[in-house]
């Protein structure tokens, strides 16, 4: 009895230190508990009242002329003639740049986004254009300069207005994208916007968007989806968002900055919104979202369009892929990798397109998340 009794206490005393250590683990990490557990459930169940409800709308909506003076920029490097040239266009591409960027550009030029190679392979006109503000640093910022209008020079591809080029300004520059868009090349089937650390696969999108026009686009919008993401509000992150700017539990769903894709009516109908809204919403696929929501256009998702990750390395992804993000060294290699005629042959047949099916579930479907493509990719 005496044994048993001294066992049952040490087994208590186990327990008790353990239920302690786990409470103070919890303690320590509920912030982070809160923040990504709690306020992901509280703003999915709030996300159709901001997507249903004008109140948001209303609570964005500015004069005009309130809103003209927030992206009053005059452009420093423009190519007004840059779509004109084409009659048909099936995409404009805006590649959101940093002045500094300079070896993202000349990789972009010299693969995805070489107007020539998708002219002469995939019998299309594409536009590609940077879009730029102004250096931030103001001691190094007139040799910046020169070095871009040298560069534009060369190859005639910069689209730059007079705002500081910072993580702050992205919806300016959002703003520059649509409205160049609306004046210079309304003519566009389709318009993209796109980080400059972004892999496009062109032709697979190419091919994507013919499909889309044959079933007559309208009302577009295609990306990695966000539905009923909360705002950060802990101050230490870049996504920061006061409650004095956007105070509600969620954000209208929206597609990731990193690349998405909107028809010619969708881009006409965001620069529309976007002249009587609000633009100091700095987080810019944000505020893409509300400019979507007041003009009542959803958001459609694609399995293959990357969030902040980067897509796994294998042929089976290749096959499928739209968009990869993170990509800034290894441009040339995964283009090469990508557009290889082999790339098709993988997943031909049946057993093709099971083993394809298989690898895909082993890269795709893993516990932990990084954010590229959903299991669902596997199985699409």
């Amino acid at each position: 009895m005496f044994m048993n009794f001294r066992r049952i206490k040490k087994r208590q005393c186990v327990q008790l230190i353990g239920t302690c250590f786990a409470l103070s683990m919890v303690m320590v990490c509920w912030e982070q508990l809160d923040h990504h557990v709690m306020s992901h459930m509280k703003s999915y169940s709030y996300r159709y009242l901001v997507n249903s409800y004008n109140f948001i709308n209303k609570s964005f909506t500015i004069s005009r002329e309130e809103a003209g003076g927030l992206n009053n920029f005059s452009y420093l490097l423009n190519h007004e003639r840059k779509c004109a040239t084409y009659r048909d266009v099936l995409l404009l591409l805006f590649v959101k740049s940093s002045p500094e960027n300079v070896e993202r550009r000349q990789a972009i030029r010299s693969t995805w986004g070489n107007e020539t190679y998708i002219r002469r392979e995939l019998r299309v006109n594409v536009r590609v254009v940077f879009a730029l503000g102004v250096y931030p640093n103001v001691w190094d910022r007139a040799w910046v300069q020169r070095e871009l209008v040298r560069e534009d020079k060369r190859y005639g591809d910069l689209v730059q207005q007079d705002f500081v080029d910072s993580f702050h300004n992205l919806t300016i520059k959002l703003l520059l994208q649509f409205r160049w868009a609306h004046v210079y090349c309304r003519h566009a089937r389709f318009l993209m916007s796109a980080d400059d650390d972004v892999f496009v696969h062109m032709p697979n999108l190419v091919g994507y968007l013919q499909g889309v026009t044959q079933k007559g686009a309208r009302d577009f919008w295609v990306g990695r989806v966000h539905r009923g993401a909360p705002p950060i509000r802990r101050r230490d992150s870049k996504y920061y968002m006061p409650y004095k700017m956007y105070p509600w539990a969620s954000y209208p769903d929206y597609t990731a900055g990193a690349g998405y894709v909107v028809s010619g009516d969708v881009a006409e109908k965001i620069y529309h919104a976007s002249v009587t809204l609000n633009s100091t919403l700095y987080i810019d696929d944000v505020f893409m979202g509300i400019c979507a929501n007041v003009m009542g256009v959803s958001p459609q998702e694609h399995l293959y369009f990357s969030g902040e990750g980067k897509a796994p390395y294998h042929p089976c992804i290749y096959r499928e892929m739209m968009t990869s993000h993170g990509h800034v060294t290894d441009i040339h290699h995964l283009w090469k990798a990508a557009t290889d005629p082999a790339v098709q042959s993988v997943s031909s047949g049946l057993l093709g397109r099971l083993y394809c099916t298989a690898v895909k579930a082993m890269l795709l479907c893993r516990p932990y998340y990084f954010d590229s493509y959903s299991c669902k990719a596997a199985f699409s």
